[in-house]
């Protein structure tokens, strides 16, 4: 008996692992200038994704907090699905703030993924928003891969009657700040444990050429005219 247990849990770890590395090999399957077109509808989505957040009462702390915000990540669909294992994955973009203008960057590419494991049933798509409010949270975007809640500290901000509670609280100490717009089964996605990844081929089909994040958020050595009104549409929060 003892043995069987052992070796669920075996095939559970092992299912877990190949899930991840599913989702983070995203991050490194080739694009082509044929894919342009179909980067630019992903930040077009962002666009869009944005302005739902920013046009719904229920988010209003949001919506005041994010003057305070270093940068933003937008991912406008977030899947995730299963009965008993559970995994989910999605691809965005990040922007970063300029310290000294002001100004949002233009975009970086990115994918989220987790694996959970629980009395899950359904699926779900979520809209997710995620506030990077420290230098600490920016410089982990500028790596490779990391961790939400392992590498860097992560909350999910106030939504609703919360959040009108709790809008004048000025002090926030997470790292990251979270928040989803969900339709499904699921009440809402947990992103603690969620690995972060830069999307190395949809930054190069997006700006013609190899680019790294640090590149496009900080040195801004390139640009897509495309961003344009994603860009406004944080500007002006909507």
């Amino acid at each position: 008996m003892e043995q069987k247990k052992q070796n669920r849990v075996s095939v559970m770890i092992t299912v877990l692992a190949f899930l991840v590395t599913g989702v983070l090999f995203l991050s490194y399957t080739p694009a082509t200038a044929e894919n342009r077109d179909e980067v630019q509808r992903l930040v077009d989505r962002g666009r869009d994704t944005f302005k739902d957040f920013m046009h719904d009462s229920n988010y209003s702390w949001l919506q005041k907090t994010l003057d305070d915000a270093k940068g933003v990540l937008i991912f406008p669909q977030v899947l995730k699905g299963g009965f008993i294992w559970g995994g989910s994955g999605g691809t965005g973009v990040l922007l970063v703030k300029d310290k000294g203008t002001g100004h949002w960057s233009q975009p970086a590419f990115y994918t989220i993924g987790s694996v959970t494991f629980g009395l899950q049933i359904g699926g779900e798509a979520s809209e997710v928003l995620v506030l990077a409010m420290t230098q600490k949270a920016v410089d982990s975007l500028l790596s490779s891969s990391f961790k939400l809640g392992g590498d860097v500290s992560v909350a999910v901000g106030p939504v609703g009657a919360g959040a009108k509670a709790n809008a004048d609280i000025p002090n926030v100490t997470a790292d990251f700040l979270t928040f989803t717009k969900s339709k499904g089964l699921y009440g809402g996605l947990n992103l603690e444990g969620a690995v972060i990844a830069v999307r190395d081929s949809l930054n190069e089909a997006y700006y013609g050429r190899t680019v790294r994040p640090v590149d496009i958020v900080e040195k801004h050595t390139v640009a897509n005219r495309g961003s344009a009104e994603l860009r406004d549409s944080l500007k002006c929060k909507c």
